[in-house]
């Protein structure tokens, strides 16, 4: 099993909450992760809430977890890491 610093596993999804210094950060690193989205042709589930983002992976047409989500996550953590969030 892989582990994914910062993320707490809940069945078929892996999840974190990053609390950033402000809206703004918030906004960037959620435009960083979408690149490295993109560019990996897998989305996480983003809910943000003023300077708070709420991060879910999983693979649906897998049923599951799979490399890519824990590929995803270790991008995110340093992006958020970047923006010292």
């Amino acid at each position: 099993m892989h582990e994914a610093s910062e993320w707490t596993r809940d069945g078929d999804t892996i999840h974190r909450t990053v609390v950033a210094p402000d809206f703004r950060t918030a906004i960037a690193i959620v435009n960083d992760i979408a690149e490295q989205a993109e560019a990996l042709n897998h989305h996480p589930d983003i809910d943000i809430r003023w300077r708070t983002l709420h991060l879910a992976l999983t693979t649906h047409d897998a049923g599951g977890l799979t490399d890519l989500d824990y590929k995803l996550a270790a991008r995110i953590d340093g992006i958020v890491a970047d923006h010292q969030a």
